[in-house]
């Protein structure tokens, strides 16, 4: 079993949308959803998502979390997880470092 841990930026944005959902906004309601479901994905078995190879990290990651590895979920086919994965055999940690939309996953990953 894979435990789960949020980037400090992700769960800060996790709270702000968890607050979106207690207004009642339909949109953050099914985000919340489709987020929770990516987590029940990689709890289960941390390689749900597909390993993005290191010569396409973006700069922005190696920086800021010194990443070794980097994930992406598709979460549905609008919104990606993008992850990593920390520990050894006996206990992995999925941290998970941001959700994009199609248009910030494109410009994060230089894609046009």
């Amino acid at each position: 079993m894979t435990e789960i841990q949020l980037s400090e930026d992700f769960a800060r944005d996790f709270a702000n949308l968890q607050k979106r959902v207690e207004k009642g906004e339909g949109e953050a309601e099914y985000l919340l959803k489709i987020i929770d479901k990516g987590i029940a994905k990689i709890i289960e078995d941390y390689t749900a998502g597909q390993k993005i190879p290191k010569k396409l990290f973006p700069v922005y990651y190696k920086k800021k979390y010194a990443i070794t590895n980097l994930w992406r979920l598709r979460l549905d086919d609008y919104w990606r997880m993008i992850y990593t994965l920390i520990g050894e055999r006996i206990r992995i940690v999925a941290v998970i470092l941001e959700i994009l939309d199609h248009k910030k996953y494109d410009r994060r990953f230089g894609y046009k």
